[in-house]
């Protein structure tokens, strides 16, 4: 067995030997125990179940022939201490914020339609301490600890880690797999953020407590006031959106690719590629933190900060050999 996982008949055949991980009478994929925060449950998906495809050795990059076969909402691992990975299916969205939304803020407009022509592959989680140290126990991240803030490690979302320090890990995952992984770009933030939804917040109109980690104590759009967090969650906190990501919206900020620029303007890419103009010793945040009030985590809010100060956390993505 060198897959745990389930494939259709032709790739069984063609591609490789592939068994379910578990008796030989089940169904379905196996998939890990949900750990979903706040009792949720992750939102229904259209279609057939997605499979899981983990590795059973230290490292095993995805063949070309299953990757070219990854399916919307698939996942995979290519090391054992590799983030999983989630394809999000190709497409396209409206960018940026409408002028009716509350608490917007300059700079989150115009809003304007970026295209996705091909499938992409995007971390499930915030890289945590827990992939953060492998790097380090295997030499590579330049020795750079991090910062847990006094939290914690381990699930907790790695932090501290300034724009440079994440391209080291970046740098070590590409070339421990033979796969180029990266940062998203801004537009592929906001579109695996909002998963084919409009409104502020990929679950709705307003937020509470329970559907983020983030400065309860100020309301949005009507919402409830609640409690103000104590501090960051592990990663796999709250319920995932409908492209299978979680906490896209607070507990910590993202790094994204592209350089700093005050708002939208004609050269704004529209392909989902990274804007390099502009004031490129800041880059993009996303996301919003969990000592931030609600307006500063809606889909569509953009932050800064400069490369080599402070540090925050990051998501990975990876660009998939897949046809359009």
């Amino acid at each position: 067995m060198s897959i745990a996982s389930k494939l259709s008949a032709p790739l069984i055949a063609g591609v490789l030997a592939v068994s379910l991980a578990g008796s030989a009478s089940a169904t379905k994929p196996q998939l890990p125990p949900p750990a979903y925060g706040q009792d949720q449950r992750p939102p229904e998906l259209p279609g057939p179940p997605p499979r899981q495809f983990f590795p059973e050795k230290a490292v095993q990059p995805l063949t070309p022939e299953l990757e070219q076969a990854l399916l919307p909402h698939d996942s995979f691992k290519e090391c054992i201490h590799c983030p999983e990975m989630v394809v999000v299916p190709k497409g396209s969205f409206m960018m940026g914020t409408p002028a009716d939304e509350p608490d917007r803020f300059k700079g989150e407009d115009p809003i304007h339609r970026v295209s996705f022509a091909k499938p992409f592959a995007v971390g499930r989680f915030a890289i945590s301490f827990d992939e953060w140290d492998a790097c380090l126990a295997d030499g590579g991240c330049g020795r750079i600890k991090g910062d847990e803030k006094g939290f914690g490690r381990g699930r907790m979302p790695a932090q501290g880690i300034n724009f440079e320090a994440a391209k080291l890990y970046l740098a070590w995952l590409s070339k421990k797999v033979g796969r180029t992984y990266r940062l998203p770009s801004e537009s592929e933030r906001e579109y695996f953020t909002r998963a084919g939804t409009t409104t502020p917040f990929w679950f709705g109109d307003t937020v509470s407590a329970q559907n983020a980690n983030y400065r309860a104590s100020t309301p949005y759009g009507g919402g409830p006031r609640g409690m103000d967090s104590k501090g960051p969650t592990v990663v796999d906190s709250y319920a995932p959106n409908p492209f299978g990501l979680y906490q896209v919206h607070g507990n910590v900020f993202e790094w994204t690719e592209d350089c700093f620029n005050k708002r939208y303007n004609e050269d704004t890419p529209i392909d989902g590629s990274p804007w390099l103009e502009g004031d490129c010793k800041k880059r993009m945040l996303r996301g919003g933190t969990w000592d931030w009030s609600a307006n500063m985590i809606r889909s569509g809010y953009r932050e800064n900060a400069i490369v080599d100060g402070g540090g925050h956390s990051f998501r990975v993505v990876r660009t998939l050999n897949v046809q359009p």
